[in-house]
């Protein structure tokens, strides 16, 4: 019969962690790099495209955006890449990019679509949005509220502190909807409206936001909001966004030489 041994234990061997080879931490910061080169020429693109200082149909030449930006031709051509499936900019096959163009038809167009998303978005907000939502919008419309409209084109700081509190209501809003896609849509499309609202700005001394009393507009969807009337929020909201729509056509008629071809 034969008697168990007791074996002594061995103590756990510790693994060490095995370094990546030098060539591959070399690979991987480089494309680390890149990733945030390419983000920073996509910011810088997309904001001088917003800001009418890349205008419509202009043609995004390569070398010119180098050293305009000082950025090399990876990076570049993948934020142009990015553009091109936000609708910003333009792919013309073996012609390069131009910046998108604006007509009345795609603000018509594009008026339709966001009145759409912004609505459900809204309506799902209203159902599910709890009080801490509740008091990030009325945060919101208090902050816009209490920032001074742009004046004219020429003061500059005015106007993106007002579009980035305008942008930052908008999308609290809808922020309670619990869908990332129409959050990101959203985002889209308020880029795009965003466009219409520089040129009408840039082409006329007076804010264009002057001829609305906006504050106002904002003020009742925010109420109507707080009281969870979806009927009435949305109602208003659809007013709001197309507003926008019916201010450009007014701009555009009285600015012919301006306006831009159907």
């Amino acid at each position: 019969m034969k008697h168990a041994t007791n074996a002594p234990k061995l103590p756990a061997r510790r693994t060490r962690a095995v370094p990546a080879p030098a060539a591959l931490r070399t690979g991987m910061a480089k494309a680390e790099g890149e990733k945030t080169l390419a983000e920073k020429a996509l910011r810088q693109l997309r904001d001088d495209i917003l800001n009418g200082r890349l205008a419509p149909d202009a043609r995004l030449r390569i070398n010119q955006l180098q050293q305009r930006y000082g950025l090399g031709l990876s990076p570049l051509r993948e934020a142009l890449l990015r553009l091109s499936t936000e609708g910003l900019v333009l792919a013309q096959g073996q012609r390069g990019f131009v910046v998108a163009p604006v007509s009345l038809a795609d603000l018509q167009d594009q008026t339709l679509a966001r009145k759409t998303l912004d609505t459900a978005a809204l309506t799902q907000a209203i159902a599910h949005g709890d009080a801490d939502w509740e008091s990030q919008v009325i945060a919101a419309n208090h902050l816009l509220a209490r920032t001074p409209l742009p004046l004219d084109a020429s003061d500059v700081d005015a106007g993106m502190l007002w579009e980035e509190r305008h942008r930052a209501f908008h999308r609290t809003l809808i922020a309670g909807c619990g869908s990332q896609w129409l959050v990101r849509l959203h985002n889209q499309m308020v880029d795009q409206a965003e466009r219409y609202r520089t040129i009408r700005i840039l082409h006329h001394k007076e804010a264009a936001a002057q001829v609305r009393d906006v504050v106002a507009e904002h003020a009742a969807i925010t109420d109507a909001v707080l009281k969870r009337d979806t009927a009435l929020a949305c109602e208003l909201l659809e007013r709001h966004i197309g507003a926008t729509e019916v201010a450009m056509r007014r701009f555009f008629e009285a600015h012919p030489k301006d306006s831009p071809a159907d």
